[in-house]
């Protein structure tokens, strides 16, 4: 027999640890969830409060190493994501508030841009700076709305006009995203007295992405109406589902497009052209999956929040979240009523879409990197020179980091307050009193 001493050995093989660390997150977030429940908060509060345990910031069980390997999951989990909000998106219902769904989304993206950017240029006056933080201010973290609504088995209009805007307002915010900093790099280019070439294709890019996005997304629906005629059984349906959320997942991450975009895309063609038995297949067995990628996403991600961050938040980060905040409820409020939407979707859902998260942060890494030795040189740090876009690169990144720690708690938690005020949740909510009674 094995000594313990080999036992834990063979434990720091990267392999059989993360197997490990994987069904611990499953068992006990699990647990860590339904404590969560019995507060009155989304369970989700309790796998990032387990994701935070486990991480750097207090036990560090998860390295940055474990982070490294188990990094697929999040993508997966990101695809199942989508999907489940694509099959939500049905074209005839969408039709009932079609326009306003479109003002919203476009209200509370330009709207959480135009207010971060004002807010932060007159705090700073850096324009480069300001652009930049505005350009991640749009973007979503869609899971945490998903898997409130989920939980809570939310149902009516709020809850459509919810999957309707986290899904597409990603396809703005990397458009946004792609014109802010092509106009950015060339600023500081332009100080540092460079010509700034190969701007247009840059800001090429944002709609080149979105198209293949949408090509890969009719051609794996095109395959999987194909293969799917001849399944009988829910099992055998969702046996095919994974395996596309999977290659599709693998394509878009290799390819360097939007996996939400692509997969989204797949379920609002499979919900909107397929039959109602198939769907109902999906439908019965994809929640039942969702639990446990919801259990593994939501722990992993808390344990990227970094707690150390928050005191790194400062006057900026501060700035951030409440000028991000107004842009994105103003912004809401203002697209829902112009497109006369009902008086619960112009009351609520801008509380529905604070959550922030991977997204964006992966947006200020992308500037971070992009923005390396960029600009007029500040200084020299080990003999390297220091300058204006390595600044602004780390400012954008710590910040944000901080920020999600603060949106990706917040944000749950006023979803499931949205949604039940709005009424969309009541009869569930009676439901668990009773039977925890």
């Amino acid at each position: 027999m094995e000594n313990a001493s080999e036992i834990i050995g063979r434990l720091h093989n990267p392999s059989i640890y993360g197997i490990f660390i994987v069904g611990l997150i499953v068992v006990v977030g699990f647990y860590f969830g339904r404590l969560a429940k019995k507060l009155r908060l989304p369970a989700i509060i309790g796998y990032m409060i387990f994701g935070i345990l486990l991480g750097p910031s207090i036990l560090n069980l998860v390295t940055s190493d474990t982070q490294s390997h188990l990094s697929f999951i999040t993508e997966v989990a990101l695809g199942f994501v989508a999907l489940a909000i694509g099959l939500e998106l049905d074209i005839a219902q969408l039709k009932r508030h079609g326009k306003a769904i479109i003002l919203i989304i476009l209200s509370e993206s330009f709207g959480a841009f135009l207010i971060v950017f004002a807010a932060l240029y007159l705090l700073t006056k850096d324009v480069v700076l300001s652009l930049m933080f505005a350009s991640v201010a749009p973007a979503s973290a869609p899971a945490g709305t998903v898997a409130v609504i989920q939980e809570y088995k939310a149902r009516g209009p709020l809850t459509n006009a919810l999957y309707a805007v986290v899904g597409f307002d990603d396809g703005l915010g990397i458009i946004i995203f792609g014109f802010a900093f092509a106009i950015a790099r060339s600023l500081l280019l332009k100080q540092a007295g460079v010509h700034a070439a190969g701007t247009f294709a840059i800001l090429l890019k944002p709609f080149l992405e979105i198209l293949m996005s949408f090509g890969l997304s009719i051609a794996f629906w095109a395959l999987f109406t194909l293969l799917s005629r001849k399944l009988r059984t829910s099992g055998e349906v969702l046996v095919l589902v994974f395996g596309f959320v999977m290659l599709v997942t693998g394509l878009c991450e290799a390819l360097g497009i939007s996996l939400i975009l692509t997969n989204m895309m797949i379920g609002i063609l499979i919900v909107n052209t397929h039959s109602k038995r198939l769907i109902q297949h999906i439908q019965d067995e994809l929640p039942n999956l969702m639990q446990i990628i919801f259990i593994l996403f939501f722990t992993l991600a808390g344990t990227n929040l970094h707690i150390g961050a928050l005191p790194s938040l400062g006057l900026i980060g501060l700035t951030y979240i409440l000028s991000r905040s107004i842009g994105l409820m103003g912004g809401a409020w203002f697209g829902a009523t112009i497109g006369k939407a009902s008086q619960k979707i112009r009351k609520y859902l801008g509380l529905g879409i604070l959550s922030q998260a991977g997204v964006a942060i992966g947006l200020s890494l992308i500037v971070k990197q992009q923005f390396a030795g960029v600009g007029k040189i500040l200084g020299y740090v080990g003999g390297n020179p220091f300058t204006e876009g390595d600044r602004i690169g780390t400012a954008l990144l710590t910040t944000i980091t901080a920020t999600c720690v603060v949106f990706e708690i917040i944000g749950p938690i006023l979803t499931k307050i949205a949604l039940t005020k709005a009424g969309e949740i009541g009869e569930v909510e009676q439901k668990v009193n009773v039977d925890s009674s």
